[in-house]
């Protein structure tokens, strides 16, 4: 933000630090009133035709737009994306164990990325990782929804879940 000396325009549309308006005055003008009244002249709108400059506590007005972003910030939520490898000749209990890993990510709210990596000739055979990947976005049905579905990327195929928003 422009203010005081920093303001280049000739002439201002001047509001004081009540909201009245002051109408158009030259730049000196609007600093000499400003300094009268001990606060800080402030280009609110420098594109308009004349620019608006308004009569206020800079410092205050600064402090005030800083708490309010803080706050914005506060009331954000991050989501994370973890992820569950998988393999495609994977064993019941082991998957059984990566599904309980899955669950509880998607219980915190987080994102789960499951994904299975293919070695060897077991590219050959894609559609056995997507049986896999299929199986568990199904076991986790009732806590998440599917992202995107599964999909080849390199060697890898993954699928992304989500977690389901309760209203």
């Amino acid at each position: 933000m422009m203010v005081n000396e920093g303001i280049r325009a000739r002439e201002l549309r001047l509001v004081d630090h009540n909201g009245e308006q002051l109408g158009v005055k030259s730049r000196n003008e609007a600093l000499e009133i400003a300094a009268r009244v001990n606060l800080d002249l402030v280009l609110v709108a420098p594109n308009a035709k004349p620019p608006v400059a308004r009569i206020m506590d800079y410092g205050k007005h600064r402090f005030e737009q800083q708490k309010k972003e803080k706050e914005a910030r506060k009331n954000q939520k991050v989501i994370n994306v973890k992820e569950v490898r998988l393999s495609p000749t994977i064993d019941e209990h082991d998957f059984n164990t990566k599904l309980r890993n899955g669950r509880k990510f998607l219980e915190k709210g987080d994102k789960v990325k499951a994904s299975i990596r293919f070695r060897g000739r077991a590219i050959t055979h894609k559609e056995i990782g997507q049986r896999v990947l299929t199986r568990f976005a199904e076991e986790c049905d009732d806590v998440a929804t599917v992202e995107s579905k599964p999909k080849m990327d390199g060697r890898s195929m993954f699928l992304v879940l989500a977690p389901k928003i309760e209203k």
